[in-house]
């Protein structure tokens, strides 16, 4: 299991975003090997998620306006992508085999379970620590 590489450009972008500096797309896919078509799109769902602001015109460009300290890798890559699970069992809508039956399936247990870890994980430090 890999994280998309959306939501590895979203934690790029907040990366790039981290210090607070007003940047323009351009810059932030250059310093970050972006590509600009994914760093747009990218860049739009952080924005609807409330983690930056764009700002228009000649001198325009992106910026952070949540502070560093108060979200995490798992906060990015929810933004980002809404499906991560590590396998297509876990997903509430998936119609799995195995759910029908009376008994509970144990691989499903143990990928809840993982799920639940890495989950911990990526929650486990902020932004603002990571960058430190």
């Amino acid at each position: 299991m890999y994280l998309t590489k959306e939501c590895d450009y979203g934690i790029r972008v907040i990366r790039a975003l981290a210090t607070g500096n007003k940047k323009t797309v351009k810059e932030i896919c250059g310093s970050e090997l972006i590509p600009k078509q994914f760093g747009y799109k990218i860049l739009k769902k952080l924005e609807h998620a409330g983690f930056l602001r764009s700002i228009r015109g000649c001198d325009g460009g992106y910026q952070l306006i949540k502070p560093p300290d108060t979200f995490t890798i798992f906060d990015i890559v929810s933004a980002v992508d809404q499906s991560l699970f590590i396998t297509d069992c876990l997903r509430k809508d998936n119609d799995c085999n195995f759910k029908s039956r009376a008994q509970v399936c144990a691989v499903h247990l143990e990928f809840e379970r993982i799920q639940k870890e890495l989950s911990t994980e990526l929650k486990r430090y902020t932004i603002a620590e990571l960058m430190s």
